[in-house]
Formats: structure tokens, sequence, C-alpha cells
């Protein structure tokens, strides 16, 4: 009898990223695969691809080129990859030529059919390369293998409407496509059963969510508030130019929904927001700011900012660390705008030489790190309520849990208290 087929699962990217490689383990294990803890004992090695920002692009060509070797020692190993940068046919083509040793090539809208892929490629001993340009429907029920027993990771929706200049995302996930509630629900109350305490509902801008029967997002937050055993719901992320106060007011009616939020603004100033085509101005981000601050006082806020868009002036970067200072994040993603191929902001004028794109991103860095530090010695000599998550990456004597606020902290426990 053949020995069962060995896969090690390589994730970069965002959450939605980290849920389709669990979808892609449970399908695997499902089909008598094992998973292994090291790419090295694998006899399918599986690449999910992002394709959000240069550096990531850096290390999947770079992962790439160290499966050369193993292909070349073992010609029935084989090399997957997936995921947005699949959906880009520069990076198919780049993947052909200097590649050859790649067996399966697939995208993001048919992560369904991996376990045929490798079928076929295993019986037919050739490439297979299977990139659908989009989709309208959502496949429901897929097996999944999550990284947490008492959390999950909960998509409600696909793809992006946006077309911010800078960001690829709307031409590798496609057009937005909402889950029915009633899926999204049974999927919940399932999760619970089998043992999570906590959902993050997962979007590009779970803002814009509309589902059949005309449920929107904070219509959905209250459907979940009610479901027994479920104790926290979380969402990300959330476009500010679609934040209602009916999402607003869910933050003081739903027990469940923890008072954090993730509120990419990108930048500070309103000239480079609209040549981002973000559909709002500093102004209206303060506003809902303020909004969310009076409605849940002590909200803990994330964000997103990119440093160095074309035509950024130190004026407008000036303008970015003032709204920092302003809001005063718990905590914030910073990036380096870096060109993304086939985006408008691509063929914009005015690129920002490197060297200031890295003194502005460190100066933002010191500011956001100074404000973090002061918020969270804020939280010294109090008690905190935390989901304990396993052990911590600190050491195998601390554990780490999230609180309310979605602060990581770390402590002395047992493994006993996980969940």
């Amino acid at each position: 009898m053949e020995r069962p087929r060995k896969f090690y699962i390589t994730t970069f990217g965002c959450q939605m990223n980290e849920h389709d490689s669990e979808v892609m383990a449970g399908m695997l294990l499902e089909k008598g695969f094992t998973a292994v803890r090291e790419r090295k004992e694998a006899d399918v090695a599986i690449i999910n691809t992002c394709s959000i920002r240069e550096n990531a692009d850096k290390r999947f060509f770079g992962t790439l080129g160290q499966l050369k070797r193993r292909k070349m020692e073992n010609p029935d190993f084989l090399v997957c990859v997936c995921g947005c940068m699949m959906q880009q046919q520069h990076v198919i083509d780049t993947i052909k030529a200097k590649y050859p040793w790649v067996d399966i090539i697939f995208g993001t809208h048919n992560i369904h059919q991996l376990p045929q892929l490798l079928e076929n490629a295993l019986s037919e001993k050739k490439k297979q390369i299977e990139i659908w340009p989009g989709s309208s429907d959502i496949v429901e029920g897929l097996p999944c293998k999550r990284l947490h027993q008492s959390k999950a990771l909960v998509n409600i929706m696909f793809g992006c409407n946006n077309f911010c200049t800078y960001c690829i995302v709307p031409y590798t996930r496609g057009r937005e496509r909402s889950r029915k509630p009633e899926e999204i629900l049974r999927e919940v109350k399932s999760l619970v059963t089998d043992g999570v305490k906590e959902v993050m509902l997962l979007g590009q801008n779970v803002n814009s969510y509309r589902g059949e029967g005309g449920v929107d997002f904070a219509g959905l937050i209250y459907m979940l508030n009610r479901v027994e055993g479920l104790e926290r719901i979380r969402f990300m992320t959330s476009h500010p130019k679609d934040l209602s106060d009916r999402l607003i007011q869910a933050f003081i009616d739903c027990e469940k929904l923890c008072k954090n939020i993730h509120l990419p603004v990108q930048s500070g100033s309103s000239r480079i927001l609209k040549a981002m085509n973000r559909h709002y101005d500093r102004e209206q981000y303060l506003t809902l700011v303020d909004k969310l601050r009076q409605a849940v006082p002590g909200i803990t806020m994330s964000t997103d900012i990119i440093v160095g868009f074309p035509g950024e002036t130190e004026e407008d970067f000036q303008e970015t660390l003032d709204l920092v200072r302003r809001v005063r994040y718990d905590s914030a993603f910073t990036f380096l705008y870096s060109i993304r191929k086939g985006t408008p902001a691509e063929k914009f004028e005015e690129q920002i030489p490197e060297e200031i794109k890295h003194q502005r991103f460190n100066r933002l860095v010191d500011l956001v790190n100074s404000i973090s530090a002061e918020k969270n010695a804020e939280y010294k000599d109090t008690v905190q309520k935390v989901l304990v998550e396993g052990p911590s990456k600190t050491g195998s004597r601390t554990f780490a849990g999230r609180t309310d606020g979605f602060k990581l902290v770390n402590f002395r426990g047992a493994a006993s208290m996980t969940g």
C-alpha cells in the first residue's frame, strides 16, 4: 500500500491568505495526505503567495529558488504555487521561463481544485496550470484545518471594488462577492460546537458586506452576537468610507463584539488620499475616530500607513505624523510604497526616491512605537482577561493570549489553560 504523501504550506500575506491555507490543509487531510512541520520533510510543497508588496514578491521567488535542488534530487517532489501573485500573467510567464521545476500553478478563485490538480500531476506526470480570471460563485462547505483550536478565521466576502490606485487586490481577488448570512451563521455555529470561542470575520472591506435579504455588515454582527457559546467577534479589514453609524452602534449593543478596530488611513494628507482614490479626506477620517471614541471609550485602534506614495511632499508627510499624534493608535502597520505592476500609481510621475522613503519611514515608525509604548504602559498593574492561545513565541515557559482590545499578553501558565 502506498504511504500517505506529506505536505507543507508556506503562506505569505494577509489573514485571507492564512485562511485559504487552512482550507487547503483541510482538503488535503481529508484526501489522506499528512501535514509535516518542516518543508524538508514534505513530498508536496505549496507556496501561497501575496501580491500586495514588493518584499513578498522577493521572498516568494527566493523560496522558489531554494526548491530547485530538492526537485533535481527527487523528481517525485511536487512544487505547487497559488494565491494572489498567480492572478498576474507576468508572474506566470516568469515562473514558466525561469522556474521550470514548478509542477502546479493555480489562483485565488479555484482553491477547491487543489486535490484534483495534485491527482492530475501525479497520474499524468505533467504540469498543471489552472487560473480562473474571476468567479461569481462561492464554494461552500470546504473542510478547514485551523491554526488555533479556540479561535477561527471566517470569510464573509471575497474580492474588492475599491480600486485604490496603489493596490493590485481588485485585479487578483476579483469583484466583491458576499456569502449568504445563513451560510456564515451555520459555519460559526459549527465552529462553536468544535470549541471555538472567538471568530475573526474577514473581507477586503467587511463594511461593504451585502448579504441576501438586505443583511448589511452591522446586521450580520447582530445575528452572530446571538450565537450561544460564542464569546468574541472581531473583523478585518474596515474601509473608512463605508463605516456606518449602525456599525458604531453595534459596538455599544453587541457585548461579544470586541472593542477594537483596524481602520486603515494610509495617509494623513487629503491631497494624497485623493491621489490614492480612498474616497474620504483627513477631516472625515478624524470625525469617524471621534465618533468611535465617543461611542466606545477605551476602544483600541490600529491602522495601515503607506510612506512615500508618488508626489508625497514633506508637508504631506508632516500631516501624516500629525494625524498619528492626534489619533494615538495602539499599533500601526507601516509600509514603504512599492510600485505594483498593473496599478494606476505605477504610471504616476514624481516617484519618491528610496532614500527619502526610508528616512520618512524611520521617523514614522519611531513615532508609532513611542505612542504604542505609552498606551501599553497604561495597562501596568491592571488585570486583563485574555483568550489563551497556547505557548508564546518568547519561550516554552510562557503562554500567550489577547485581550478584548487585541493586546498580546505573555504570561506564566500551563498548557491546560489553552482555549
